[in-house]
């Protein structure tokens, strides 16, 4: 994912990387037609196997995609298999969007999955066969010299032994609980002479303590790198010795639970308690996916099958040696010596040197890009905002916090300072509820007013408001964004931020946190919003609404067309909207980096819909929706994608940008994306992941949007 800070586009060789078709399998709604979500999802991670295998990525941009690919599967088992397999055991009484046959799209998973499995195993061994050609080696418990023999037993000494609990899986009454996002080394033992019947074991592997990756003395111009299941197979001799067993066989295994909070609506329960309670339950979900070793000792993977209690129907996935691949994220970079470095983010240009963000922002409202512009901008807002006498009150929305979070420590150099802060933080953002309970209790220490949002709805909007008195007046400062406020991801994450004093913008923002902070959360208090687009109020109506505008101007001959950017889109009567737009002739473009579940072509359109998926070494995160309006651009920014879980289930905000400069910066950079033929895929009926080709210089969005805005003179 790397790309030079001064390079110009890159010239990529692009192959169509052999992924299977995932789309075979539609549902067919009461309304419309539509491409089943899940399906959809397995032809997104494709996308993302696709850089892994695109040999012009850096290979360590490659191994960190194979990082992503298996976190990415392990989120979708966790949650959307473990939706689908309970939907499945309710039967006819369940009611979701576009899951109406749970069993039959279980099979497409396992299918699907099966050949993704196969072409992931391929572009590991062709990883491993450049890796080697860069000297750089994985070495096995049987492939270690004298030195690293003695090294890899010191190790396993001094840090791994009291890390680990061997267990004799035949002699415990109970099958132990094997741990999502945990692997284990399933081990059998036995004698050469075969004097003694054979036996299991078993060993979770430490990574969650210890590095995933040990680097070993090594050769002159190499790296010799072991894995931390390696060190304990190497020691296995030693971890078993009072049994008398000599020969040694282990296989590392893995399984994936349930890991849906099902957050009861008990109001005599406080929502801490709830989340507590389900994660707690998420601990002992029950297992929807067991990935193991294919070259696993048939009587073992029959014993652990039978001790679990899983079934062939229980996605039983055979793999290779290695598991948990989410770890090569983490992949040790100092080995790699030709590796380009990251593109460098900079300070937007209004800030540099500015003594102010607030005196800047009061000039004319300001668009920051992420991961291009620095983040440190927002920092610096609120540090400020902390600092400033004249402030009085701050109040923010927070979703995911990057682990030692800049934001959270000046909202609490701000409470320090007399600044009444409220800070909205989101229990339920999934996988990050523990640690948003452990900055609920950081910040209430310090005196910060924390809000837990609306009983059975995710607080999902980006909003800030930040008020100042001045000369007996009241100046509100704030931004609606469409990422998190995490130092972090903002590195990683394509995402738009708007900083402004725009006052009917700040008015709206202040109405939401009313709400919010109101007991009865009562809707009622959302509609006066005149500027911001808000769900679950109004955000699904009003876009109806610009559609039907842009099919109107397509009915009567006017030019009409509609851009939309977002990571997923699912939601029927949007699509079905669409539908009917592409229908009158309305020119559709869509630019949707996961989801899709909109078909792109149909024989009674006028004008098939144009869509796109890029991915590349930013993650396109961002939410911007475009609409010609009869030749006066309505440009939207939006915390939300087009689910219903968005537009019905979660409080979300869509700002209109009324600036010019910056709508006109908006729709230049969508235009790009759209024109780019470089790391981009064609979303077709069949959702084949075809790369675009087009004639001409080769164009790669993130690099061209780098030089634009980089270049770019700000008035």
């Amino acid at each position: 994912m790397s790309m030079d800070s001064n390079a110009a586009p890159v010239p990529v060789k692009e192959k169509k990387i052999p992924v299977k078709k995932v789309t075979k399998l539609k549902t067919v709604s009461k309304k419309i037609k539509t491409i089943v979500r899940d399906i959809s999802w397995l032809s997104f991670n494709a996308r993302v196997l696709q850089e892994a295998a695109d040999t012009t990525v850096p290979l360590l941009e490659r191994i960190r995609f194979l990082g992503i690919f298996s976190n990415n599967l392990d989120e979708f088992f966790r949650v959307r298999v473990a939706t689908l397999k309970r939907m499945g055991a309710v039967g006819k009484t369940a009611k979701m969007h576009l899951e109406e046959n749970p069993d039959q799209i279980l099979e497409e998973i396992q299918r699907t999955v099966l050949s993704q499995q196969q072409e992931f195993n391929r572009i590991w061994k062709e990883i491993e066969e450049a890796l080697r050609n860069e000297r750089i080696f994985l070495h096995t418990e049987k492939q270690l010299n004298r030195e690293q023999q003695k090294y890899v037993q010191d190790y396993f000494n001094e840090e791994v032994r009291t890390n680990i609990i061997p267990l004799m899986i035949e002699s415990i009454p109970h099958m132990p609980y094997l741990r999502d996002k945990s692997i284990y080394l399933a081990i059998v033992l036995a004698k050469e002479d075969n004097s003694v019947r054979q036996k299991f074991a078993l060993i979770e592997i430490p990574a969650s303590v210890l590095p995933r990756f040990l680097i070993l003395p090594s050769k002159e111009g190499e790296h010799d790198i072991m894995l931390l299941e390696d060190v304990i197979r190497y020691n296995l001799p030693h971890i078993f010795s009072y049994f008398g067993y000599n020969k040694f066989s282990s296989y590392i295994i893995k399984v994936t639970r349930d890991a849906e909070l099902d957050i009861d609506n008990d109001i005599a329960t406080s929502i801490i308690h709830q989340i507590e309670k389900g994660l707690k339950a998420r601990r002992k979900g029950k297992p929807v996916r067991f990935i193991y070793d294919q070259q696993i000792d048939p009587l073992l993977l029959e014993f652990l099958m039978r001790r679990m209690g899983l079934s062939k129907k229980d996605n039983l996935i055979p793999g290779g040696r290695i598991h948990n691949f989410k770890d090569f994220m983490d992949f040790p970079a100092k080995v790699f010596t030709r590796e380009r470095m990251h593109r460098k983010t900079f300070i937007h240009p209004l800030f540099q040197n500015a003594p102010s963000v607030m005196q800047v922002i009061a000039q004319s409202d300001v668009m920051l890009h992420f991961p291009y512009h620095s983040f440190d901008t927002i920092i610096d807002l609120l540090r400020e905002a902390a600092m400033d006498p004249n402030v009085t009150t701050i109040k923010i929305t927070a979703y995911r916090l990057a682990k030692n979070s800049k934001i959270i420590n000046a909202l609490i150099n701000a409470v320090r300072n007399g600044k009444q802060v409220s800070v909205v933080l989101e229990l339920r953002a999934r996988f990050d509820e523990e640690a948003n309970l452990k900055w609920k209790e950081r910040l209430e220490e310090e005196g910060v007013k924390v809000l837990f949002g609306v009983p059975g709805m995710k607080v999902h909007a980006k909003l800030c408001v930040i008020k100042k008195r001045i000369a007996n007046k009241t100046v509100q400062y704030g931004f609606v964004s469409t990422g998190n406020l995490n130092e972090k991801t903002a590195k990683l994450y394509g995402d738009h931020c708007l900083l402004t004093t725009n006052r009917n913008v700040m008015a709206d923002i202040n109405r939401i946190f009313t709400f919010l902070e109101n007991r009865s959360h009562d809707e009622k208090i959302l509609h006066a919003c005149k500027t911001l687009i808000v769900s679950p109020h109004n955000m699904r109506k009003f876009f109806v609404r610009m559609i039907e505008r842009e099919i109107r101007n397509a009915q009567r001959k006017k030019k009409a067309s509609i851009i939309l950017k977002m990571n997923s889109l699912s939601d029927e009567e949007l699509i079905s909207k669409l539908y009917d737009a592409a229908k009158a002739g309305v020119t559709v473009q869509l630019i949707i980096r996961g989801i899709c579940c909109a078909f792109t072509e149909n024989k009674k359109w006028k004008k098939d819909m144009e869509a796109i998926s890029i991915v590349d070494e930013y993650l396109e995160h961002a939410r911007v929706f475009i609409f010609h309006n009869n030749g006066h651009e309505r440009v939207f920014l939006a915390s939300s994608d087009w689910m219903v879980r968005n537009l019905d289930h979660r409080v979300e905000a869509a700002v209109s940008i009324e600036n010019n400069s910056i709508k006109k910066e908006l729709i230049e950079i969508l235009n790009i994306q759209l024109n780019s033929n470089v790391k981009v895929r064609v979303l077709d009926n069949e959702q084949q992941n075809a790369y675009k080709h087009t004639t001409g210089r080769k164009m790669r969005a993130q690099v061209e949007i780098f030089k634009y805005l980089h270049e770019k003179t700000y008035l």
